[in-house]
C-alpha cells in the first residue's frame, strides 16, 4: 500500500528551521529533511534522539587499547624478546613507556575505523545502494522536508505555504 507524502522545498536554512518548528508544533510527523549541508540544531528541532556513536567510539578505542597491550606483550615480551637500545625485554611494565605511542595509535585506529564501519552499517549505506534522495536540488541549494499525510491535507499544505516553502509537491511513496 502506497502512502502519500508531501515534499516542501525551502531555499534558506533559517526558514527551514522555523518551518520545522511550526510543523512539529502542530503535531505533524516529519519523516525526513534532506539538506545540502548540515544544519545546526535541526536534529533537536525535529525531536530526534541523540546519537550513541560516541559511546561506541569509546568502546572501540578501549578494544584497540586492549589489542595493542596484548599484541605488544605477546610479540615483544613472550614470543621474541629482543634487547633494543638496552631496554629490558622480560617485563611489559618496564617497557611500557616505549609502548605508549603504539597504544595511542592502535586506540585511535580502532576507534576511527570501527566507528565509520558502524556508521555505514547503522545508516544502511553499503556499496551500490540506490540513493534515497528525492530531488537532486537537495545536493546543491534546496532543502526538502518530507511529511507523511495524516488527516487534513489542505491544512498541512496551507501551513507549509505560510512557513515559507517555495515549492510543495504531493508524492506517492
Amino acid at each position: 500500500m502506497a502512502s502519500k507524502v508531501i515534499h516542501a522545498y525551502y531555499n534558506d536554512d533559517d526558514i527551514l528551521m522555523q518551518a520545522v518548528k511550526k510543523v512539529k508544533a502542530t503535531k505533524h510527523h516529519i519523516e525526513e529533511v534532506f539538506c545540502p549541508f548540515p544544519v545546526h540544531g535541526l536534529d533537536k528541532a525535529m525531536g530526534l534522539a541523540p546519537t550513541r556513536i560516541a559511546i561506541t567510539s569509546f568502546m572501540y578505542g578501549v578494544l584497540g587499547l586492549i589489542v595493542a597491550i596484548v599484541m605488544m606483550n605477546y610479540i615483544m615480551i613472550e614470543d621474541w624478546p629482543q634487547d633494543i637500545g638496552g631496554k629490558p625485554s622480560f617485563s611489559y611494565i618496564e617497557n611500557m613507556p616505549a609502548f605508549v605511542p603504539i597504544m595511542f595509535e592502535m586506540t585511535v585506529f580502532f576507534a576511527a575505523h570501527l566507528m565509520v564501519i558502524t556508521f555505514y552499517l547503522r545508516s544502511r549505506l553499503w556499496p551500490f545502494k540506490k540513493a534515497e534522495n528525492p530531488d537532486p536540488r537537495t545536493t546543491d541549494d534546496h532543502f526538502v522536508m518530507e511529511i507523511e499525510v495524516h488527516g487534513d491535507e489542505k491544512t498541512l499544505m496551507d501551513l507549509l505555504k505560510a512557513s515559507g516553502a517555495v515549492e510543495i509537491n504531493k508524492v506517492e511513496k
